[in-house]
């Protein structure tokens, strides 16, 4: 895959599981065509390594905010410090937030405030949220409904990342809010013959596609630390399941992230 203008919308470059190769991995990616790479922070920690990567980055940016998983330990001052956080000019999202009802590790009614949250913060400032959904499609199309009818600025909503959900029906609502959808590794697992018969069902003009990484590195790398260079085999996949060529599918993505993302189309400006 030759493809110029790929985007990982979701990496998590700051894991120290990249503390030691960081910049190897990086020109990997950019030899595999990764343009752009938006640095997702999950706690208050992440999320200020995640800003400096965008600062150190020219053709990266970052996203901020408290997962679902980590929020029953976040404090009040926690938060103060992401929404102050957030204003920095390298983030151009917030999140990942969303609701994680597979994992234990916070009460639902905590998550649910958490998520409200960053929706708000999310519409104050105009900027896209990052959405984490496991086995939470109700409570969060709700919540995802609701914030986009208070969304006066008309700006992008937000990002379904990493998808997993196999019910029509939730995704029909996410993108009639709005939403994009992005898929990650595991569209290309044998076994998720249902994760690509939803891909098919979204629109070419509301597809994203991310690592993840270090986590779920697609096939042929499974097993594997995930990278961003690896977005290119979720890409060639997706092409294959919604029946464009690979270069056609590669531009329909870059003009996508540009809807979600428009700060990355002045980076790219930048470093061309």
């Amino acid at each position: 895959m030759t493809a110029r203008g790929l985007v990982d919308t979701h990496a998590h470059l700051m894991d120290p599981a990249f503390d030691g190769d960081r910049a190897a991995i990086l020109e990997r990616a950019t030899a595999a065509g990764v343009d752009r790479l938006l640095v997702v922070g999950y706690d208050l920690r992440s999320s200020r390594a995640a800003v400096d990567l965008g600062r150190d980055i020219p053709w990266a940016q970052a996203s901020v905010g408290i997962h679902p998983n980590s929020a029953a330990e976040a404090s009040d001052a926690d938060f103060e410090a992401i929404a102050e956080l957030a204003r920095a000019a390298e983030v151009v999202a917030i999140g990942e937030t969303g609701l994680d009802y597979y994992r234990q590790h916070t009460p639902p009614s905590r998550q649910r405030a958490a998520l409200e949250w960053h929706l708000r913060l999310a519409e104050e400032l105009a900027l896209p949220a990052i959405i984490h959904n496991r086995q939470a499609d109700n409570d969060l199309a709700e919540a995802l409904e609701a914030s986009a009818q208070r969304n006066t600025s008309r700006h992008t909503p937000g990002v379904l990342h990493c998808f997993s959900s196999t019910d029509p029906l939730y995704l029909q609502r996410m993108l009639d809010a709005g939403y994009f959808v992005s898929f990650a590794g595991p569209l290309t697992f044998k076994t998720a013959v249902d994760l690509r018969a939803m891909a098919r069902l979204v629109p070419l003009d509301r597809l994203l596609v991310e690592t993840d990484c270090p986590y779920l590195a697609p096939a042929p790398h499974r097993g594997q630390r995930n990278e961003p260079a690896f977005v290119r085999d979720t890409a060639a996949c997706l092409a294959e399941v919604v029946g464009v060529e690979v270069e056609m599918l590669a531009r329909r993505l870059w003009a996508n992230c540009l809807q979600v993302f428009p700060a990355f189309d002045r980076v790219r400006q930048e470093v061309a």
